[in-house]
């Protein structure tokens, strides 16, 4: 994707070798010593290199085709008076002395190149000999240190703290801790534990406070279904989850910082903040100007069930929706707060993928989040993941009951949670989702997006071409075959006959050439495509500015696919936690997209100019409907209508 060499590197090259021989020629001609010689001839190089530099690549000058060449005749004629001055000092050839002046400043990009394919190589060598042909799914695990910051926990500070990592916000001050360039603050509680009598309560302000706290380690997981690739399976989870991490840049600046707020991957079962591949440090040590937050919400039986034929549920009427409210409750937090850490609560764009970023697209359209983000990046959230009556979550209670041996909600109380979390194990099945109540969130998103009940919102949607691979190699062999079959009776329900035949079809001409289960398989895909394609269609509709990205990445390893983790980790700049994934970050597109997400935060239209990042030639990523397509480490703008479903009748219905 970046070019080794570009007109301007050659140009700079030479200037440099300019001032390095100029300085060279200075010192001999005034019988200075040769280390003298060398240390003039370096610093006048550099000096000259920065200087070619700032003007080579500098916005006025590659924006504007004749001002490129009105400087890059300066440079050439520059560049050939005084070679033939200094080869004529030296008595050199022109030709000699040029070639030793740039074989130096282009030899080391070169090396450097190789160097960098080799580490690569080293690097797929190493994911290959642990991973194998990826059949066994994600292999994950965490360093000592990393288990260290999941494992301890937070405490009140008596006594002295280190004031230059300390931040007082409403309910306290929390003291993080300093790493490399970046000011971390880890696990601070963002509502009331929702423990004891506040279990399957809506989440509750904290008091404000001036204690001193810890910020130094990451609060509990939620409790969570545990599936055999999930990292956070081994590590601490509690009821008391409700914390934020917080992630700035040691460089302070006088205005506010945009924020960008993650809601961490995963289903509405697991997930948490503490895979190593949501960290936000190395995305604010590249872009010291903006702030990165992440946070946890309850999951599962304790975020999304129905109470309400139980007894004694009429006490407990918000847990149709619980995770929503703790994601609300957070913003809210965030809003509030942020200043205190250089962010500005104004200028708050949310990121989610898999099923929080559904959550993303349901707040959007609800009253209770409105104004609390500005933009919203999504990935792989089909509103499909949502439920339309809470049927469902009420089964999910009575099948709790039944596997817990309880009958009404004051015996469900007193469960401890460990108990509580084995029954979820078992039920995983049962799909915990929110559910469009008419109350919290509307009854009909598309209709309200249609009528622009989120146009104050600006979204990126992001569709993955392989998130089926990446989700068997999260859930497991069996899980992804039951979980394949409770997608297609699902969506069986909402289709007509002629259309599921259609589509049964379909699945048998697939089957004939692979298994019946990836055939089913592919076919969901395409149906979460569509879905994720939908929003953008109604969000249009509706008044917003709406980007696609299409992802369509080679996977490393083909059963493992290429979808959030590498999109996660792309998008942060988290290369080393890819490799735990099974991938190698392009760090290419890495920065590319950074620069990307760090535009639409600060709401700068969506464009790179030729050289804005050395060696990359100039990228526009024009609005819906058409999308930026990333595919084998490039990047193009392009419509994906047909790139998204193999049946016409299928489009057709989806986005009806």
């Amino acid at each position: 994707m970046r070019k080794l060499f570009t007109v301007d590197d050659i140009l700079v090259a030479a200037i440099s070798a300019i001032g390095d021989s100029f300085g060279e020629v200075i010192a001999k001609a005034s019988g200075w010593p040769m280390p003298i010689c060398g240390a003039l001839s370096l610093g006048i190089g550099m000096l000259f290199q920065k200087i070619i530099d700032s003007i080579a690549y500098s916005e006025a000058v590659q924006r504007k085709p004749k001002n490129k060449i009105y400087v890059y005749l300066g440079f050439i004629l520059l560049f050939l008076v005084i070679h033939v001055v200094v080869a004529m000092t030296m008595r050199m050839s022109l030709i000699e002395y040029a070639m030793q002046g740039v074989a130096f400043t282009i030899g080391i990009p070169i090396v450097g190149f190789i160097l960098n394919l080799c580490l690569r190589g080293f690097r797929i060598w190493k994911i290959r000999q642990r991973y194998g042909d990826g059949s066994e799914g994600y292999i994950l695990s965490l360093t000592d240190e990393q288990l260290e910051k999941v494992n301890n926990v937070n405490q009140p500070i008596e006594g002295e703290f280190d004031i230059e990592c300390a931040v007082k916000t409403k309910n306290g001050v929390y003291v993080g801790y300093k790493y490399e360039k970046t000011i971390c603050y880890l696990g601070i509680p963002y509502a009331k534990p929702p423990v004891g009598r506040l279990r399957w309560k809506a989440p509750q302000p904290l008091p404000e406070s001036n204690a001193v706290f810890e910020a130094q380690y990451f609060g509990a997981s939620a409790i969570q279904v545990e599936y055999q690739g999930s990292i956070i399976k081994n590590l601490r989870q509690s009821e008391d989850c409700l914390t934020v991490n917080v992630c700035v840049h040691e460089e302070k600046t006088d205005s506010l910082k945009p924020v960008l707020v993650l809601f961490h991957n995963g289903d509405f079962t697991s997930g948490g903040s503490v895979d190593p591949l949501l960290y936000g440090d190395r995305l604010v040590d590249n872009n010291p100007d903006v702030v990165f937050v992440s946070f946890n919400s309850r999951l599962g039986i304790f975020g999304y069930i129905d109470f309400s034929e139980i007894p004694g549920g009429e006490d407990y009427p918000d847990t149709l929706n619980l995770g929503l409210l703790d994601q609300i409750a957070a913003l809210k937090w965030i809003k509030e707060n942020i200043a205190a850490f250089g962010g500005d609560p104004d200028r708050i764009t949310v990121i989610g993928f898999d099923a929080n970023a559904c959550s993303i697209l349901l707040l959007a359209a609800c009253s209770q989040a409105k104004g609390l983000f500005q933009k919203a990046f999504v990935f792989n959230g089909s509103l499909d993941s949502a439920y339309d009556t809470p049927e469902t979550a009420r089964a999910l209670a009575k099948s709790l009951l039944k596997e817990t041996k309880t009958s009404t909600m004051e015996e469900l109380m007193q469960l401890d949670t460990e108990t509580l979390k084995k029954a979820a194990q078992n039920l995983w099945q049962i799909m915990c989702a929110p559910t469009c109540d008419g109350t919290l969130i509307p009854a009909n998103v598309f209709k309200l997006y249609q009528e622009g009940a989120a146009n104050d919102v600006e979204f990126i949607i992001g569709i993955p071409k392989d998130a089926m691979k990446a989700y068997k190699a999260v859930v497991g062999r069996q899980n992804f075959a039951d979980g394949v079959a409770v997608a297609m009776g699902e969506m069986k329900k909402y289709m007509d006959a002629s259309t599921w035949s259609k589509v049964q079809a379909y699945i048998d001409t697939k089957a004939a050439s692979s298994s019946d289960l990836e055939a089913k398989a592919n076919f969901i895909e395409q149906w979460i495509e569509l879905y994720d394609y939908r929003s953008a269609v109604k969000l249009a509709e509706g008044g917003n500015q709406v980007h696609l990205l299409y992802w369509n990445e080679k996977a490393l390893i083909e059963k493992l696919g290429s979808s959030t983790a590498d999109v996660l980790g792309t998008l942060l700049g988290n290369g080393e936690a890819m490799q735990m994934y099974g991938s190698v970050m392009n760090e290419d597109m890495s920065e590319v997209l950074q620069k990307f997400l760090v535009k639409f935060m600060k709401g700068e239209a969506l464009e790179l100019y030729t050289n804005e990042i050395r060696g990359i030639e100039e990228i526009k990523w024009y609005p819906f409907p058409e999308a930026l397509i990333v595919s084998d480490g490039e990047l193009e703008c392009d419509r994906i209508e047909d790139k998204i479903t193999e049946i016409k009748e299928f489009h057709d219905f989806a986005l009806s």
